[in-house]
Protein backbone atom coordinates (compact mmCIF):
# COMPACT_ATOMS: atom_id res chain seq x y z
CA UNK A 1 0.00 0.00 0.00
CA UNK A 2 1.44 3.35 -0.92
CA UNK A 3 2.10 5.77 1.90
CA UNK A 4 2.05 3.11 4.58
CA UNK A 5 5.20 2.66 6.62
CA UNK A 6 6.30 -0.61 8.15
CA UNK A 7 8.34 -0.74 11.32
CA UNK A 8 10.35 -3.62 12.62
CA UNK A 9 9.68 -4.99 16.05
CA UNK A 10 12.23 -3.99 18.68
CA UNK A 11 13.91 -7.43 18.76
CA UNK A 12 14.27 -7.54 14.98
CA UNK A 13 15.57 -3.99 14.98
CA UNK A 14 18.19 -4.88 17.61
CA UNK A 15 19.31 -7.95 15.73
CA UNK A 16 19.76 -5.91 12.57
CA UNK A 17 21.63 -2.99 14.08
CA UNK A 18 23.82 -4.67 16.66
CA UNK A 19 24.60 -7.99 18.21
CA UNK A 20 23.34 -8.99 21.64
CA UNK A 21 24.88 -10.75 24.59
CA UNK A 22 23.27 -12.58 27.47
CA UNK A 23 23.73 -11.94 31.17
CA UNK A 24 22.66 -14.75 33.46
CA UNK A 25 21.25 -13.77 36.85
CA UNK A 26 20.74 -16.24 39.63
CA UNK A 27 17.26 -16.50 41.12
CA UNK A 28 18.14 -14.61 44.36
CA UNK A 29 19.83 -11.78 42.41
CA UNK A 30 16.84 -11.52 40.10
CA UNK A 31 14.46 -11.44 43.09
CA UNK A 32 16.43 -8.64 44.77
CA UNK A 33 16.41 -6.64 41.54
CA UNK A 34 12.65 -7.16 41.18
CA UNK A 35 11.98 -6.08 44.78
CA UNK A 36 14.10 -3.00 44.37
CA UNK A 37 12.34 -2.08 41.13
CA UNK A 38 8.82 -2.59 42.47
CA UNK A 39 9.36 -1.11 45.91
CA UNK A 40 8.20 -4.22 47.75
CA UNK A 41 6.75 -7.68 47.40
CA UNK A 42 3.17 -8.84 47.68
CA UNK A 43 2.23 -11.84 49.84
CA UNK A 44 1.31 -13.94 46.82
CA UNK A 45 4.67 -13.24 45.16
CA UNK A 46 6.54 -14.23 48.31
CA UNK A 47 4.69 -17.55 48.48
CA UNK A 48 5.77 -18.61 44.97
CA UNK A 49 8.81 -20.91 44.63
CA UNK A 50 12.07 -19.55 43.25
CA UNK A 51 12.56 -19.99 39.54
CA UNK A 52 15.75 -20.90 37.66
CA UNK A 53 18.16 -18.25 36.42
CA UNK A 54 16.76 -15.64 34.03
CA UNK A 55 18.59 -14.13 31.11
CA UNK A 56 18.63 -10.50 30.15
CA UNK A 57 19.60 -9.35 26.68
CA UNK A 58 21.10 -5.94 26.08
CA UNK A 59 22.40 -4.29 22.94
CA UNK A 60 26.10 -3.54 22.71
CA UNK A 61 28.06 -1.10 20.68
CA UNK A 62 30.55 -2.11 18.04
CA UNK A 63 33.48 -0.92 20.19
CA UNK A 64 32.70 -3.27 23.07
CA UNK A 65 31.67 -6.20 20.91
CA UNK A 66 35.01 -8.02 21.05
CA UNK A 67 35.58 -7.61 24.80
CA UNK A 68 32.06 -8.69 25.68
CA UNK A 69 32.11 -11.55 23.19
CA UNK A 70 35.03 -13.17 25.00
CA UNK A 71 33.36 -12.74 28.39
CA UNK A 72 30.04 -14.19 27.26
CA UNK A 73 31.79 -17.11 25.56
CA UNK A 74 33.69 -17.83 28.77
CA UNK A 75 30.44 -17.65 30.75
CA UNK A 76 28.66 -20.04 28.40
CA UNK A 77 31.62 -22.44 28.36
CA UNK A 78 31.79 -22.45 32.16
CA UNK A 79 28.05 -23.06 32.43
CA UNK A 80 28.16 -25.88 29.86
CA UNK A 81 31.11 -27.54 31.59
CA UNK A 82 29.44 -27.29 34.99
CA UNK A 83 26.22 -28.73 33.55
CA UNK A 84 28.10 -31.62 31.96
CA UNK A 85 29.89 -32.41 35.22
CA UNK A 86 26.65 -32.33 37.14
CA UNK A 87 24.95 -34.57 34.61
CA UNK A 88 27.70 -37.16 34.21
CA UNK A 89 29.19 -37.42 37.65
CA UNK A 90 32.88 -37.62 38.54
CA UNK A 91 33.62 -41.16 37.37
CA UNK A 92 31.84 -40.79 34.05
CA UNK A 93 33.54 -37.45 33.46
CA UNK A 94 36.93 -39.13 33.96
CA UNK A 95 36.02 -41.75 31.35
CA UNK A 96 34.73 -39.10 28.93
CA UNK A 97 37.98 -37.14 29.11
CA UNK A 98 40.19 -40.23 28.85
CA UNK A 99 38.32 -41.44 25.79
CA UNK A 100 39.11 -38.29 23.85
CA UNK A 101 42.53 -37.36 25.26
CA UNK A 102 44.23 -40.74 25.72
CA UNK A 103 42.45 -43.08 23.33
CA UNK A 104 41.40 -40.87 20.44
CA UNK A 105 37.77 -42.01 20.53
CA UNK A 106 35.02 -39.48 20.01
CA UNK A 107 33.08 -39.60 23.29
CA UNK A 108 30.04 -38.11 21.59
CA UNK A 109 29.64 -41.43 19.77
CA UNK A 110 31.47 -44.00 21.92
CA UNK A 111 30.78 -42.94 25.53
CA UNK A 112 27.24 -44.32 25.54
CA UNK A 113 28.59 -47.85 24.97
CA UNK A 114 31.08 -47.60 27.84
CA UNK A 115 28.34 -46.19 30.04
CA UNK A 116 25.91 -49.02 29.18
CA UNK A 117 28.64 -51.61 29.55
CA UNK A 118 29.85 -50.51 32.96
CA UNK A 119 26.34 -49.73 34.20
CA UNK A 120 25.50 -53.36 33.49
CA UNK A 121 28.76 -54.78 34.85
CA UNK A 122 29.27 -52.77 38.06
CA UNK A 123 27.02 -49.69 38.11
CA UNK A 124 30.30 -47.71 38.07
CA UNK A 125 31.06 -48.95 41.60
CA UNK A 126 34.79 -48.97 42.38
CA UNK A 127 34.31 -51.71 45.00
CA UNK A 128 31.99 -53.96 42.96
CA UNK A 129 33.02 -57.60 43.20
CA UNK A 130 31.64 -60.86 41.90
CA UNK A 131 32.21 -63.69 44.39
CA UNK A 132 31.70 -66.36 41.72
CA UNK A 133 34.17 -65.17 39.10
CA UNK A 134 36.47 -62.96 41.19
CA UNK A 135 35.75 -59.92 38.98
CA UNK A 136 36.45 -56.60 40.65
CA UNK A 137 35.96 -52.87 40.11
CA UNK A 138 34.26 -50.73 37.51
CA UNK A 139 35.39 -52.78 34.48
CA UNK A 140 35.02 -56.10 36.38
CA UNK A 141 38.58 -57.29 35.73
CA UNK A 142 39.25 -60.99 36.38
CA UNK A 143 41.28 -61.14 38.56
CA UNK A 144 41.12 -57.59 39.89
CA UNK A 145 44.87 -57.47 40.49
CA UNK A 146 45.39 -57.14 36.70
CA UNK A 147 44.42 -53.47 37.10
CA UNK A 148 47.70 -52.84 38.96
CA UNK A 149 49.28 -52.40 35.52
CA UNK A 150 47.30 -49.14 35.14
CA UNK A 151 48.26 -47.58 38.47
CA UNK A 152 49.14 -48.15 42.10
CA UNK A 153 45.75 -47.70 43.80
CA UNK A 154 43.73 -50.08 41.66
CA UNK A 155 41.49 -51.22 44.54
CA UNK A 156 40.19 -47.73 45.36
CA UNK A 157 40.97 -45.42 42.41
CA UNK A 158 38.24 -44.92 39.84
CA UNK A 159 40.78 -43.26 37.51
CA UNK A 160 43.07 -46.32 37.56
CA UNK A 161 40.20 -48.75 36.99
CA UNK A 162 38.77 -46.68 34.14
CA UNK A 163 42.21 -46.39 32.52
CA UNK A 164 42.69 -50.15 32.71
CA UNK A 165 39.16 -50.82 31.42
CA UNK A 166 39.54 -48.52 28.42
CA UNK A 167 42.94 -50.07 27.60
CA UNK A 168 41.33 -53.52 27.75
CA UNK A 169 38.51 -52.46 25.43
CA UNK A 170 40.98 -50.95 22.96
CA UNK A 171 43.26 -54.01 22.92
CA UNK A 172 40.49 -56.61 22.73
CA UNK A 173 37.70 -54.93 20.71
CA UNK A 174 39.17 -51.77 19.18
CA UNK A 175 36.36 -49.50 20.35
CA UNK A 176 33.54 -49.46 22.92
CA UNK A 177 30.72 -50.12 20.46
CA UNK A 178 32.23 -53.52 19.61
CA UNK A 179 32.70 -54.36 23.30
CA UNK A 180 29.04 -53.52 23.92
CA UNK A 181 27.97 -55.70 20.98
CA UNK A 182 29.95 -58.63 22.43
CA UNK A 183 28.42 -58.00 25.89
CA UNK A 184 24.92 -58.11 24.42
CA UNK A 185 25.60 -61.24 22.40
CA UNK A 186 27.42 -63.33 25.03
CA UNK A 187 26.73 -61.65 28.40
CA UNK A 188 30.38 -60.75 29.03
CA UNK A 189 33.13 -58.73 27.36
Amino acid sequence: MPGRKFTLSRSRLLSRTSTRFTIALSAPAFAVAAIAASGGMSASAAAQPARPAHTVSAPRTAGTARATEGNSAALLTTQATAAARHRLGRKREIAWKMMSHRFGWRPKYQFRYVNWLWDRESSWNVYASNPYSGAYGIPQAVPGSKMASAGPHWRTSARTQIRWGLRYIRSRYGKPSRAWAHERAYGWY
